[in-house]
């Protein structure tokens, strides 16, 4: 079976950023990546995001001298965790990830409603660039960005991190933007891992809405990845409850969901302790199912 690809948070790019901010991760022996955050007193916090912890017994030789309590969220389920003395903080997200191929079976995957979204804008002959993303700070999108967020009151990265990415990894962040007359009507930024990438941040005015245009972008960035070695777009978490549009959005566009697992908090050295109270709270707190494709209305 051929390897999934490698998260973002898990991957070279995401270190090399880091590294090029001054806050580069831990590396640990097999490889994957930990972030640690000081604080005042000489404490220390580790964040493990996004990791394939196939054998989460194995998880205190992996960490070796790195015994700060630990903040996990892997990429599977993983309730082996509980027997260490991990306990569960957030039940299970839901991520969507469209399964890139040739351009007929994807558009074959298109909700009815996404597609004709799609032949609407299509008709409209909005001309669409693509473009490796700037490393300034003071680029449009990121300022759109910002607003937005103080707007709608959700987080995300910080502005100098996206622009770390993009000047550590030249030509693996693209900008595609959608323009009329000149002048741009939305645009959507995919960072590149890999045989993935990953949607990250995006932005349209009015018109845009109207002429679907982030519809047409999420196409042409379709195309244009598995035109290039890409497996997998990873389009983030999707919460049919606060977020429904973003999420009809998503699915549509013929995203798969699947269930990450969890987020859940750990230090080594109580772990043995802690471990009869981790069960229990693993059992009460169960599973999330995955979105069913049924939930696009």
């Amino acid at each position: 079976m051929t390897p999934a690809p490698i998260p973002l948070q898990q991957h070279p790019n995401f270190a090399a950023a880091l590294t090029l901010l001054g806050r580069p991760p831990l590396t640990l022996a097999n490889g994957h990546l930990m972030l640690t955050r000081p604080f005042p007193g000489g404490l220390r916090l580790n964040l493990l995001s996004r990791a394939a912890l196939s054998a989460p017994e194995a998880l205190p030789d992996l960490l070796g001298p790195h015994r700060a309590p630990l903040i996990l969220s892997p990429e599977h389920p993983a309730p082996g965790l509980a027997r260490l003395g991990a306990v569960p903080l957030m039940t299970p997200a839901t991520l969507a990830e469209i399964p890139l191929a040739d351009p007929g079976t994807m558009r074959a995957a298109l909700h009815p409603k996404w597609r004709n979204r799609l032949k609407q804008a299509e008709s409209l002959n909005l001309r669409v660039t693509i473009q490796p993303m700037p490393p300034d700070p003071m680029h449009w999108l990121l300022a759109a960005e910002d607003a937005q967020r103080r707007a709608r009151r959700y987080r995300g990265w910080p502005r100098m991190l996206t622009v770390g990415f993009v000047a550590a990894n030249p030509s693996q962040a693209r900008l595609f933007t959608a323009h009329r007359n000149g002048a741009p009507l939305a645009a959507m930024l995919f960072l590149r891992h890999g045989e993935a990438a990953t949607y990250h941040i995006g932005h349209t005015t009015g018109d845009g809405r109207a002429a679907s245009a982030h519809t047409l972008l999420m196409w042409q960035a379709m195309l244009w990845h598995a035109a290039r070695g890409c497996r997998s777009l990873d389009l983030g978490l999707i919460d049919t409850d606060r977020a429904a549009g973003l999420a009809r959005f998503k699915l549509g566009a013929g995203a798969v969901p699947r269930t990450l697992g969890g987020t859940w908090g750990w230090w080594p050295r109580l772990g043995p302790l802690l471990a009869p109270l981790a069960r229990l709270d693993a059992t009460m707190a169960g599973q999330e199912h995955p979105l069913p494709a049924s939930s696009l209305s």
